[in-house]
């Protein structure tokens, strides 16, 4: 099977490039002496999961507990889940996990943690924890180093958990400011008698720049594997470090300025990537996705020099990879033109 032989709108992936972006990353990880544990949701595929981890990642990272099943399900022994998981049948699913595979979780409150310390109370088997700490992302998290400590002694408290450490999401080019935060909170809990054993930090934009925050451990970068045109504005990769396109057809020409691709908000992020449109079209650069519906991705020629024909198929950069692999049941994995595995997305959909 090759290229021409893919319906369109398809999901692709350079697997040169992800070798790549794999290596890279965690190459940078080992030379700088932090565990790597790659957030997975950007792929959602148990293959490129056990590459990272046969590469030397500790284990990944998942978003949600449907997510995390998955990845068990596909082989996958060590999981982080930095999510507040709350009500009876999450933590029965959570506990379920728990005796499955290596697995840790997040709680930024004492309502979170009561769920825990109710659902889990094996000492011989506890749950670690680690505290999420707001160090300016304004995402979930404690705001100050003391509710970390406040949160902190209520996990050494409970029996069947056990304080694991502290997790951050850095704000893009914020470093020096989670470096700081999290050094006071370290300070504080180790004066406590809490000292935390992980600090586990995340993301892409600022992964090569990681090791200025030199008291983490562990860092847990995502959207790295594939990259996307929002990693792109923000200075991570170009074009050839992108491995993740859409392949959409050029379906209509209704003037000489506009053309419509089979390709909508179904297949395509409706993101914005700090450049216009929708997605970068490799094949004609100066082409804008200026506009999504459902089924149809809107395209401004009017910069071009060549434009495309009604029938011809193009490659798309999405604005964001996570989102789009989310869109579709299956991606195509490409040797060059080759297609050397058509892979179910076993993560797709898994919102709960």
């Amino acid at each position: 099977m090759d290229i021409t032989d893919i319906d369109t709108p398809a999901l692709l992936i350079d697997l040169d490039i992800v070798a790549r972006n794999l290596k890279a990353a965690q190459d940078y990880a080992d030379a700088h002496g932090l565990r790597l544990r790659p957030h997975v949701k950007t792929h959602k595929l148990p293959r490129f999961a056990r590459e990272q981890m046969a590469l030397g990642a500790v284990g990944i990272t998942c978003q949600k507990l449907g997510e995390a099943e998955a990845m068990a399900d596909g082989g996958i022994s060590d999981i982080f889940l930095p999510y507040n998981i709350l009500g009876p049948r999450k933590l029965d699913r959570l506990a379920a996990l728990h005796d499955r595979v290596t697995l840790s979780v997040t709680a930024d409150s004492a309502v979170t943690l009561q769920g825990y310390a109710a659902r889990f109370t094996d000492a011989a088997h506890p749950l670690p924890v680690l505290v999420e700490c707001d160090t300016g992302a304004k995402r979930c998290g404690v705001q100050t180093a003391d509710e970390a400590l406040a949160l902190a002694r209520i996990i050494a408290a409970a029996p069947g958990l056990r304080f694991g450490g502290l997790m951050a999401y850095p704000p893009r080019g914020g470093l020096a400011q989670t470096q700081d935060w999290l050094a006071g909170a370290i300070a504080l809990l180790t004066r406590n008698n809490l000292p935390p054993e992980v600090i586990s930090i995340g993301g892409t934009p600022d992964m090569a720049r990681a090791a200025e925050i030199t008291c983490a451990t562990e860092q847990r970068p995502g959207t790295y594997i594939y990259n996307d045109r929002m990693q792109m504005a923000w200075g991570h990769g170009t074009v050839a470090d992108c491995a993740q396109t859409v392949l959409a057809t050029v379906v209509s020409r209704p003037t000489p300025d506009r053309a419509i691709l089979d390709a909508g908000s179904k297949a395509l992020a409706a993101d914005l990537a700090g450049a216009p449109g929708h997605g970068l079209i490799v094949e004609y650069p100066q082409a804008v996705i200026h506009a999504l519906s459902e089924e149809h991705g809107h395209v401004d020629l009017s910069a071009c020099t060549a434009r495309p024909e009604i029938g011809e198929v193009v490659h798309v950069i999405p604005n964001h990879a996570c989102v789009v692999s989310n869109l579709f049941d299956e991606a195509h994995l490409m040797r060059g033109d080759k297609v050397e595995e058509v892979a179910r997305i076993t993560s797709r959909g898994k919102l709960t």
